[in-house]
């Protein structure tokens, strides 16, 4: 793993680290709460906040998860190369896409 890449994973793992933090706790408050989906999408509508965080989440998630897994193909699978990179990148554009597409969903709902 570079240099870079290494810092990459680490540096997005403290994020990821305090976004599933608030993440779970915003769980447990919806259900100890006895929130409903509409009531959950109406405090989300609208709420830049919200928008701002989990477009931050799906960011960190993105980076870090295709250089965990590419470390993983390479140790397990002996994948090596320019198409491993590709792939990750691929992947990444994926993880990014959809979280995106998501957020915007509750978001706009």
């Amino acid at each position: 793993m570079t240099p870079v890449l290494y810092l990459a994973q680490r540096g997005t793992a403290v994020v990821l680290a305090f976004a599933v933090t608030i993440h779970l706790a915003t769980i447990i408050y919806a259900i100890r709460g006895g929130l409903t989906a509409g009531e959950i999408l109406a405090r989300t509508h609208g709420n830049r906040w919200f928008l701002g965080f989990y477009l931050m989440f799906v960011l960190a998630a993105a980076i870090h998860a295709p250089i965990g897994l590419r470390s993983i193909f390479r140790e397990w699978a002996k994948w090596r190369g320019r198409s491993l990179d590709v792939a990750m990148l691929a992947f990444s554009a994926l993880l990014l896409v959809l979280g995106m597409r998501a957020a915007l969903a509750v978001y706009l709902a």
